[in-house]
């Protein structure tokens, strides 16, 4: 019987251990810890698949459990008032300090009592997040605090129920609500000093909502600045060098970001399926894939091993054929003079990310197109580093990203 005991304890130490180590590589920060994250995230994407298998509850159903476990109620504070408010019918969590900005010695004496306004668009692949989650709670508040700033954090639809263009359109819809003079002026925000920021997925709208700003004729009001941290950019070659170095990394598998990508333009499973095989471009998007060709964007030192070979492009058709090649939902599909005009732009990217790639490319094209671009790799990071800030997976990679993206948006906006 103890025999019998002592083998099932050694066994189940050795799935343990085998369950939780990966093979990451050596210079990641903080490994361990990540290691012991990671496998919360395995677990549940393996009950995910489980529960989608036998018909109980699709996957990202399950998966919203990570967004309900970080959920808060965001209420004031001693140094920042929070409201939740309704913008064009989006819900909108505002933050705002409670004390008069301090006027800065650029400003006009009429500006002095106005403030910077960052709106802030959360990540987790169209399909999780929410503005709602402890990590960008914290976010907005150390923002408030050292930047005397309005955040206003968007609470967009999601995928699957919502498929695009519903959550950019919903961005959309906010970001021209706050940009009009009424509005700024009801939150003392100056209507030269906007920002639009976000990560991951919430990047990809930031993105994609200042580019269409520029184009609205009707639109008078402009941003001063966008900050996209580690984004998500495009749709059409889903096999780049970052993709496949990190395909098996921790957070954001490279399946795991192919079904976001598939959730978010449909529930045909067809479209994930050749999404995973990256056979998923139609003849509409095929004139588009010279603007991610990552042979000609990527500097040198980021094609390690890897050869260019295009994707192949497939008999297409359905809707979400057309989404493909919408520039909405991939930014970086936009031609050169689209993108001369843009606001100048913080773009944050990781090693150790299957969108590395993404940004790199965005800031190589962005500085070709005469935009101004502070472009921040992390060379031990890894995807949604900046989130990890809150006990128990409390990284010291997200201290120093937040630091660094607040100093820029200080220094900047």
């Amino acid at each position: 019987m103890r025999l019998k005991c002592l083998f099932l304890l050694l066994s189940l130490g050795a799935f343990t251990a085998y369950y939780i180590y990966e093979p990451i590589p050596e210079d990641i920060e903080e490994r361990w810890k990540l290691m012991l994250t990671n496998c919360l995230f395995r677990s549940l994407s393996h009950l995910a698949d489980f529960s989608e298998l036998l018909g109980v509850k699709d996957y990202m159903g399950v998966m919203y459990f990570i967004t309900f476990a970080e959920r808060v109620v965001p209420v004031s504070d001693a140094r920042v008032r929070v409201t939740e408010e309704r913008f064009e019918g989006v819900e909108v969590v505002v933050y705002q300090p409670h004390q008069q900005p301090p006027q800065q010695p650029h400003q006009q004496p009429q500006d002095g009592n106005l403030r910077p306004a960052i709106i802030y668009l959360h990540g987790g692949g169209w399909c999780l997040g929410s503005s709602r989650m402890s990590p960008y709670d914290l976010l907005a508040r150390d923002m408030v605090t050292e930047l005397g700033a309005v955040v206003l954090s968007v609470e967009y639809r999601l995928a699957p129920a919502h498929h695009f263009p519903v959550p950019y359109e919903d961005v959309y819809r906010v970001v021209r609500y706050v940009l009009r003079s009424d509005v700024l002026a009801r939150y003392a925000v100056h209507p030269g000093r906007v920002a639009v920021a976000g990560d991951s997925a919430g990047g990809n709208l930031a993105a994609a909502v200042s580019q269409q700003l520029q184009q609205d004729p009707d639109q008078s009001v402009q941003l001063k600045v966008q900050a996209l941290l580690y984004p998500v950019l495009q749709a059409l070659d889903l096999n780049t060098p970052s993709y496949q170095q990190n395909q098996n990394m921790p957070i954001l598998p490279r399946t795991l970001m192919v079904r976001f990508w598939a959730e978010y333009f449909s529930s045909d499973p067809a479209l994930l399926r050749s999404m995973m095989t990256n056979t998923h471009n139609s003849p509409q998007s095929a004139p588009l894939l010279k603007f991610v060709n990552w042979s000609s964007f990527l500097p040198e030192p980021f094609h390690r091993k890897y050869n260019y070979s295009a994707p192949r492009v497939g008999g297409g058709g359905g809707e979400a054929s057309r989404w493909l090649a919408d520039p909405r939902a991939s930014p970086l599909l936009v031609p050169d003079a689209a993108l001369h005009s843009l606001p100048k732009a913080y773009v944050l990217t990781c090693e150790y990310d299957v969108l590395r790639d993404d940004g790199v490319m965005y800031v190589t094209r962005l500085r070709a197109a005469g935009v101004e671009v502070t472009h921040q790799h992390y060379l031990h990071g890894f995807h949604g580093a900046l989130m990890f800030s809150v006990w128990p997976t409390d990284f010291s990679i997200a201290r120093r990203m937040t630091d660094n993206y607040i100093r820029w948006l200080r220094e900047n906006l």
